[in-house]
């Protein structure tokens, strides 16, 4: 038998720990960006943007 089969899995702890108010996410800061464009320019890089070339996709 796998161990992994007998071995249990309890992600209670995890989540109380990083969700400390009942939040998964941070607040939002109010930035918005142009997401599909900057996923492809990712692709093409083959690496993520530096924040300077994703603020070039900031919306205003």
């Amino acid at each position: 038998m796998l161990a992994m089969a007998k071995k249990a899995t309890d992600y209670t702890h995890d989540i109380a720990y990083y969700a400390k108010d009942s939040r998964l996410t941070e607040p939002s800061d109010g930035k918005r960006y142009e997401w599909r464009k900057m996923i492809e320019l990712s692709k093409e890089l083959g690496r993520p943007l530096t924040d300077a070339e994703a603020e070039t996709f900031r919306v205003t």
